[in-house]
């Protein structure tokens, strides 16, 4: 595996480089340091997304390495995940994870052909903006015993149930939803994946706020929506193996370490700039050791989203699995450990969120307030070390009652 750069993607990195520096000085000050919180609180901050998904889909940069029939550019897709470890960098907005990280893979691998030219294109353009309905209040991480149901009648499925934590569905204008069309299955039988428009009759969504007031997740209610049959994805009763693949779309990606390698400079800077005890506290012996784990931790990270990359273009589909799941499990236990060495570096400082005395803007208040929900969605931790076990190492596969 050669990881470096060729000339052509050098010059790439360097394009999105530019864009995304000039870009982001526009961005509101409802955007915050970003992230999730940046993006759906406010309708300011949703603004200046949907503005930078504009300015993305106008570029292609949106959908690199689609075919040129679906507003793609047929890019490698070690163009996108350049492009993607520069946009995490930067913290941007503009990229909707749910539509352009995890529903556009899912048609390019299971939808019609007219399914495909109907939805795909708006997505690239950065028009289309969605969430996704997978988790319901008895069903998370252990979500094929969902049981939210979509029976046929005519030319119709008539939806109803309910899912919880829906990031951004206040915001969405489309779900792409999990749900059972045959109410008698168990487990991952008989389930179907739906695209879904949020403004039909019978959908309800409720807000479940942080403790901060601020508003990200949600509570999405279904009674006997009527879904048009042309807006089943695949084979009816088969969208968990379509969703299984969706899944290793959301777990992998650069961007999480890249962004996590920014917020180390400005860690490192901070402590330079910094005095305590009468010396800086980049002389402090616990503060360097701790930078210099975290700067392993994300050069490791970084060779692990370019692993991820190398697997694609070699078609090796069966080990993206396991390295999917190590993906997210790293990246998101990388996070905890950056906000944890951070606050502790800063001491009493670290809790401050604004004012003249906050260090870094206060953006390690917030990563440290947010980064255990990273280590829960997408599938606990716990369970994708147990996926790596099982599929990775060949160790028996667990079963809980």
């Amino acid at each position: 595996m050669d990881f470096r750069l060729t000339r052509e993607e050098e010059q790439k990195k360097q394009e999105f480089e530019t864009f995304f520096e000039s870009e982001m000085k526009n961005a509101p000050p409802e955007f915050g340091s970003g992230g999730l919180e940046g993006i759906y609180d406010t309708v300011a901050g949703f603004e200046f997304h949907k503005y930078m998904a504009g300015k993305l889909g106008e570029k292609g940069w949106l959908s690199m390495a689609w075919p040129r029939k679906y507003g793609g550019r047929e890019a490698s897709i070690m163009e996108q995940v350049i492009f993607d470890e520069v946009r995490g960098y930067y913290n941007a907005p503009g990229v909707d994870g749910f539509a352009v990280g995890m529903f556009a893979p899912t048609l390019l691998a299971g939808a019609t052909e007219a399914q495909k030219k109907r939805l795909l294109p708006p997505i690239a353009k950065g028009e289309a903006f969605y969430c996704q309905g997978w988790s319901e209040p008895d069903a998370g991480s252990d979500l094929a015993s969902l049981t939210t149901t979509a029976i046929r009648e005519g030319d119709h499925y008539i939806v109803s149930g309910q899912k919880t934590w829906t990031t951004g569905a206040h915001r969405a204008e489309y779900m792409f939803l999990l749900a059972r069309t045959d109410p008698e299955s168990k487990r991952g039988k008989g389930l179907s994946v739906f695209h879904l428009r949020m403004d039909l009759p019978g959908v309800q969504v409720r807000p479940l706020l942080y403790m901060n007031g601020k508003h990200v997740y949600n509570e999405v209610f279904f009674n006997e929506v009527k879904i048009p049959v042309e807006d089943l994805i695949g084979v009816e009763g088969e969208g968990w193996a379509l969703t299984r693949q969706t899944m290793n779309f959301e777990r992998s990606g650069a961007g999480g370490f890249s962004g996590a390698k920014r917020y180390l400079e400005q860690l490192i800077e901070y402590t330079k700039n910094t005095s305590r005890n009468g010396q800086p506290l980049s002389k402090d012996p616990n503060a360097r050791r701790k930078i210099a784990e975290l700067f392993i931790g994300s050069e490791v990270g970084k060779s692990l989203a370019y692993k991820i990359a190398w697997m694609h273009q070699k078609g090796d589909f069966a080990g993206l699995i396991t390295a999917a799941s190590a993906s997210k499990l790293y990246s998101t236990e990388l996070a905890q450990k950056l906000a944890n060495y951070a606050t502790e570096i800063m001491g009493l400082y670290g809790q401050v969120e604004e004012g003249p005395h906050a260090p870094m803007q206060g953006s390690m208040t917030e990563l440290f307030q947010m980064c255990k929900g990273a280590t829960i969605y997408a599938g606990t931790n716990e369970i994708q070390r147990n996926l790596i076990a099982w599929t990775g190492l060949g160790l028996p596969r667990l079963k809980f009652k």
